[in-house]
């Protein structure tokens, strides 16, 4: 995984908890919360993109 074998990564989760251990949890909760906001933003666009039906005639 891009190079770096399992204990490399465990010693960089490691620092990063220790550098940023208090406002890791914040901080990954505002990222999931910033995916879950643009994943609705997509959807929405989605939704607004689709054409429109035509209007159906009235009494042929």
């Amino acid at each position: 995984m891009f190079g770096f074998n399992h204990i490399e990564l465990l010693i960089f989760a490691a620092i990063a908890l220790l550098l940023f251990g208090s406002r890791l949890p914040q901080t990954m909760r505002s990222v999931g919360k910033s995916i879950t906001e643009f994943k609705k933003g997509i959807r929405e666009s989605e939704n607004d993109e689709k054409p429109a039906e035509p209007p159906k005639e009235i009494g042929g």
